[in-house]
């Protein structure tokens, strides 16, 4: 009888358990929207199949965050895409009710956002830059001085570039003004350089050191990047990454060296993932064992837990 009795309250107790309402995911919830942004070339996505930031919306909004992908010219100077940028983060504002956004960057979108969080610092509660060339990228160094002005050359460069972005912007919904030309000078250590003349804020001023963690009106600056130009044998582009490495003097992750992409607190440089790595791409092509998505996931908690 005493075992007929227990079983039925461990039953009883069981079911209990398992009609309470799940909990909701609340690890990602920021205060604050986020506000993704792509780099150089890049989209929000294509046919609606590839995206520029691979899964990392949808494991984002699962854990409670409101995420918006932006898009801006893929090619062109960082104050012409920071506008544009600019007006899109007045949009999600608009929409959302929200009085500021936290602003995450990758490549040259990294520049993209200094440039919003300088010129609108009230619409901005933090900066997260990934894979950035905040000093320069030396392949764009390379490319830019083989490129003589007003030369053949530069006009077929700019045009098949500037064709290119204009394709990639009618795939993914939207056409905007392209500069390849300006773009890759942009990307320079000269250009960058001038850049950070204007907006100086969280950049180090040691060589690899790291910079101001917070801004002038309190944003909080961020950046991580990768210093593993292979990491998957199925990833054709791989290849390419691990090419374009040679063309640096420290480690990278392909396109941008480890100090170079120092900003703010730097969470780590020295992920196990090259360029395209870092936002999942190609279709989640990574290395073994590295989840470029729980990088973006802990960065929105630790947003959470600052209260933004």
């Amino acid at each position: 009888m005493r075992i007929a009795v227990r079983t039925l309250v461990l039953t009883v107790a069981v079911l209990a358990l398992w009609a309470q309402p799940a909990r909701a995911d609340t690890y990602t919830q920021t205060k604050h929207p986020i506000v993704l942004a792509h780099g150089m070339a890049g989209f929000d996505s294509l046919f609606g199949v590839l995206d520029y930031f691979y899964g990392i919306e949808s494991n984002l909004r699962s854990g409670g965050a409101r995420v918006y992908i932006t898009h801006v010219p893929q090619f062109n100077t960082s104050e012409a895409r920071g506008e544009a940028l600019l007006a899109q983060v007045q949009d999600v504002l608009a929409r959302t009710g929200a009085t500021k956004v936290n602003l995450i960057g990758h490549s040259h979108g990294g520049l993209d956002v200094r440039y919003v969080a300088a010129v609108r610092p009230d619409l901005v509660a933090s900066v997260t830059t990934v894979g950035t060339p905040h000093k320069g990228a030396e392949l764009a160094d390379y490319l830019r001085a083989r490129i003589v002005g007003g030369s053949f050359t530069e006009s077929v460069l700019g045009y098949f570039a500037g064709s290119l972005g204009t394709v990639l912007g009618l795939l993914s919904g939207h056409t905007q003004p392209q500069n390849a030309i300006a773009a890759l000078g942009a990307l320079t250590k000269t250009g960058t350089s001038a850049f950070t003349a204007k907006f100086p804020a969280g950049i180090p001023t040691t060589s690899c050191g790291g910079g101001a963690a917070t801004g002038p009106q309190g944003q909080r600056y961020y950046s991580w990047s990768g210093t593993d130009p292979f990491t998957n044998l199925l990833d054709a582009s791989d290849y390419a990454m691990k090419l374009s490495s040679f063309f640096y003097y420290d480690s990278n992750d392909g396109l941008v060296g480890r100090c170079s992409s120092h900003f703010g607190t730097v969470l780590r440089d020295n992920y196990d993932m090259n360029h395209l790595d870092e936002v999942n791409q190609v279709l989640g092509l990574t290395a073994f064992f590295t989840d470029p998505k729980s990088v973006f996931r802990s960065q929105a908690n630790r947003l959470k837990n600052a209260g933004l």
